[in-house]
This record gives structure tokens, C-alpha cells and sequence, in this order.
């Protein structure tokens, strides 16, 4: 751990928090997730397969994995990623994000999961808040912690219960014998894209176990209001 000089908190992802800081060798800020392996002693699997995930990703629209350490002499795991600059949930705290600006954010994360897709993964978890922004202006997916590969004996499907509530799949929640494909990351993006369009995800007033009730059985959602006939179709 000489080689890294860790510094503030600059977020949380699955599993735990996220530093900013440098690694001496390079002279390279970078980002360090620090997981407490006794803390999330059930999930060490979940965590392994978050780190091969990230590794054996060669996209440029996902964040870059580095390396991986564990603390001498204590439990903590230290992933080393990219730093990004910031999430596009970030930017929604000083208000929704025109129009314009959405499809440039879209068109990036597409490419990733076509990408991921392409892989036979999913990511399981789209959303605003996993949208990454570098200082240059790129577009990256990350936060793996639920990221599933598909397998081939389900017929490239899955049925884990994953992901947050808001931004799930109808067939997530009801985790079905048929289980669920990539497609469920095209809803979670449409959600996303309604987010960044408002604000928030559709039901973001309601408490997240309703939530669970209401996505299976309601419409998919659509996006009212003065946005143009292109953009409402996408979601809808």
C-alpha cells in the first residue's frame, strides 16, 4: 500500500466507500473502493465477481480497473479504478439536463452495454448515479457490484432479485421462471433517461418497498411535457 496515498471520501458503491487519490508510481489520481471483507462476509463471492468483471473490461465507455490490495494485517480490499470526475446524479442536483445534453449520455451508455451485452453481461444497476463523468466530458458506466454474467444453461437469463428499486425491470421484481435478460439494463436506462429529463425516476416520491408493487403492475412509463417526439418515443 506504499504506493498509493489515499485521500478524501468522494462517494459510496456497493459493497463500500469510495476515496480519491495517488498513486505515487504514476503520478496518477486515481479512485479506491475500501471493502471490510469481515463486514460483508456473505457477499466476498459478489465481490470477486466485481472485480473480474471490471478487469476483464477493454470498453471506453466503462471505468478502468487497475489493481486490487489487501491491507497488510487487516481485512480491508482495495479495488483501484479510474477517477472520474463525477456521477450524472451529481449533476442533476443543480436541476434536470436538457435534451441535448441527455442523447450525448445515452448514445455513451449504449455503447457500453452493447459492449457488456456483447459479452453475454448485464450491469444490473443503470442509473444516474453510476453514470460517470471524466473532466474531458466522456461518459463511463460503473459500480459492478450487482453485475451478473449471463449464462448460457438459463438460456442467457437470469433470476437473481438485484439492483434499486426504482430503476428495475418488471420481470426483475417478480423474478419469474423465465427470468430476465439484457433487457432489463434497456429499461433501467429508460428510467434513467426519465431521470435525467426530471429530475428523479418515476415513483421517486414513494417509499421504495411500494415501488416494488407498483412497477409490475402499472404501464411502463412515459415522458410528458415540452420534449420532442424523438425523445418520448426512445422511452417510451
Amino acid at each position: 500500500m506504499d504506493r498509493y496515498d489515499i485521500q478524501d471520501c468522494i462517494g459510496r458503491g456497493s459493497y463500500g466507500d469510495v476515496f480519491k487519490g495517488l498513486d505515487k508510481s504514476t503520478g496518477r489520481m486515481v479512485a479506491f473502493k475500501i471493502i471490510d471483507l469481515e463486514e460483508v462476509e456473505d457477499d466476498i463471492d459478489s465481490i470477486h465477481k466485481e472485480i473480474t468483471m471490471l478487469a476483464g473490461c477493454h470498453c471506453s465507455n466503462i471505468t478502468e480497473y487497475y489493481a486490487s490490495v489487501l491491507k497488510p494485517g487487516a481485512t480491508e480490499l482495495v479495488i483501484v479504478m479510474e477517477l472520474m470526475a463525477c456521477s450524472v446524479a451529481d449533476l442533476l442536483g443543480l436541476g434536470p439536463l436538457d435534451e441535448a445534453s441527455i442523447a450525448l449520455v445515452l448514445h455513451e451508455v449504449l455503447c457500453a452495454l452493447a459492449y457488456l451485452h456483447g459479452e453475454h453481461r448485464i450491469h444490473r444497476d443503470v442509473k444516474a448515479a453510476n453514470i460517470l463523468l471524466g473532466e474531458q466530458g466522456d461518459v463511463k458506466i460503473s459500480d459492478f457490484g450487482v453485475s451478473g454474467q449471463l449464462s448460457g444453461t438459463l438460456g442467457f437469463r437470469r433470476r437473481t432479485f438485484v439492483g434499486t428499486p426504482f430503476w428495475m425491470a418488471p420481470e426483475v421484481i417478480q423474478s419469474s421462471d423465465e427470468g430476465y435478460s439484457e433487457r432489463a439494463d434497456i429499461w433501467s436506462l429508460g428510467i434513467t433517461a426519465i431521470e435525467m429529463a426530471t429530475g428523479s425516476p418515476p415513483h421517486a416520491n414513494l417509499h421504495p418497498m411500494r415501488v416494488l408493487f407498483l412497477i409490475p403492475k402499472d404501464p411502463p412509463p412515459q415522458l410528458h411535457g415540452h420534449f420532442s417526439p424523438d425523445f418520448k418515443d426512445f422511452v417510451s
